[in-house]
């Protein structure tokens, strides 16, 4: 294991590629002992040929973007080789579009028999998200670093901590602040031996793949949670079905045209 800190990867703020991700999301998955092709293919990808460099990577997710369909979830992911730990890893960035492009269960599949480490940001709000996967299985994954879940969500806590993050409320009011997106590009080191630099992806040679948009997930019921100003609240768990009849009871009562 390394001993990487946030202090590394200071240069995120400052490169041109990371200003633009931060902004408008991205992705980056590092996946031990897969093939590129590999990756695209349990991701559902369809094969896109190769581009050199992110600038194309990021020409390539422009193309594909409808500008007037901002529901649009596909995009375009680009998969090189890198050295780390234990052999050959592959890298995967997805930016644009809000990032968080890599579905669990691609992860799930990636890792069996091996490792797969995610870290991700929507832009905008933002949200910057951390997964690490192990045998198939998710053993720690956080949003915010000191609300941690998984089936081993405190595995990590050492390395974190050395990598500059602070696990608790009381240490946060006595220690330095540190950069937290630094800090998960350094944890993410840690777990692969892989060094991310802005030179490794600006002279990458990408294997590029369109991944589609998920399936909807076929609806059952809604929820209807409102407080009032008053502080009253409704609570009410409505079937499929019952919105179904109540549709058909309206559309029934409609006036036909004279």
């Amino acid at each position: 294991m390394t001993s990487v800190t946030a202090h590394d990867y200071a240069w995120i703020r400052s490169a041109r590629l990371f200003r633009y991700a931060l902004g408008v999301g991205y992705t980056l998955t590092l996946v031990r002992g897969v093939a590129p092709s590999e990756v695209l293919r349990v991701m559902g990808a369809d094969p896109q040929g190769t581009c050199v460099g992110t600038d194309e990577l990021i020409e390539q997710q422009d193309e594909l973007r409808d500008p007037e369909d901002y529901s649009d979830a596909s995009f375009i992911a680009g998969a090189f080789t890198v050295p780390g730990d234990g052999g050959d890893w592959t890298l995967v960035l997805h930016v644009g579009e809000g990032g968080m492009g890599m579905q669990p269960r691609f992860l799930e599949a990636l890792s069996d028999g091996g490792r797969a480490v995610v870290h991700s940001s929507n832009g905008g709000k933002p949200m910057h998200f951390f997964h690490w996967y192990e045998d198939g299985e998710l053993r720690t994954t956080f949003e915010w670093h000191t609300t941690r879940s998984g089936s081993t969500p405190d595995a990590l806590n050492s390395a974190m901590r050395e990598v500059g993050y602070v696990l608790s409320d009381d240490e946060g009011e006595t220690s330095e602040r540190v950069d937290t997106k630094a800090a998960a590009f350094a944890l993410a080191e840690r777990l692969t031996g892989v060094r991310v630099t802005e030179e490794l992806l600006q002279d990458a040679e990408y294997q590029l793949g369109f991944v589609p948009e998920e399936p909807a997930e076929e609806w059952t019921g809604i929820v209807i949670d409102i407080t009032d100003a008053h502080g009253e609240r409704l609570y009410k768990e409505v079937t499929r079905e019952e919105v179904e009849d109540a549709s058909a009871r309206a559309r029934a009562n409609v006036p036909r045209p004279e």
